[in-house]
């Protein structure tokens, strides 16, 4: 079955050339597209497609509305990849804040677009772990509620020893196969130990989880 991507953006350009890309690959299809956000629940519901590539920036619903609307109404909703213009954008931040699987820049390479788009659909590695460190260090430290929120959140978890192990390699970027040979356990034992830690932090994916550590100061984001 091919992953199936709803493109959201203003720009007819933009959307035409993501298009473009994705449809060349034989896994990949575009079920439809969009100019806003406030579009994007009612597609959603009528296509569920695995991905929504959706701009961050848009004029009526932009992205982080859209996400967090699409999060709280839909259920088992699907991966969303946020693209945008400038990668140190704290729209970018709050988006993934909000619930985004990853980012995208318009200017990407045509495989990195690809890649981005598959590794957000398979969900098991961290989209551009470097990127997702500076913006949580520009744009996630101090003393803000969130950051109040986040080590509440971690508090409560009780993470054993080695979920705690888990969370600080997936911070890092490493995919399941990379942490189970890192820990010399089985690629399966990992999914479990990732699951958990989900489940415990109440987030959707391993980038919410992810920056629910960086917030909270249990990983560095520097």
């Amino acid at each position: 079955m091919p992953i199936t991507v709803l493109l959201v953006d203003d720009e007819p350009l933009v959307r035409a050339g993501l298009r473009a890309v994705l449809e060349a690959q034989p896994d990949i299809e575009v079920v439809w597209e969009a100019a806003d956000g406030a579009a994007v629940i009612p597609l959603v519901r009528q296509l569920r497609p695995d991905v929504v590539a959706m701009d961050v920036r848009m004029p009526l619903m932009d992205g982080i509305e859209a996400t967090r609307a699409l999060l709280r109404t839909v259920p088992d909703p699907p991966k969303i990849l946020v693209v945008t213009t400038f990668e140190n954008d704290e729209y970018v931040y709050e988006a993934l804040r909000a619930g985004a699987d990853g980012f995208l820049l318009k200017r990407a390479r045509p495989a990195e677009i690809v890649h981005a788009v598959r590794l957000v659909a398979e969900g098991e590695s961290l989209l551009f772990p470097a990127s997702v460190r500076r913006l949580a260090a520009e744009y996630g430290n101090g003393d803000s509620g969130g950051n109040r929120a986040a080590r509440a959140v971690l508090e409560r978890a009780r993470l054993t020893e080695r979920e705690a192990e888990v969370l600080r390699l997936m911070a890092r970027g490493l995919s399941n196969a990379e942490i189970a040979v890192r820990l010399v356990v089985g690629t399966e034992t990992v999914k479990s130990h990732v699951s958990a830690v989900l489940a415990k932090l109440g987030a959707r994916d391993r980038t919410q989880a992810v920056i629910v550590a960086y917030e909270s100061g249990f990983v560095a984001p520097g």
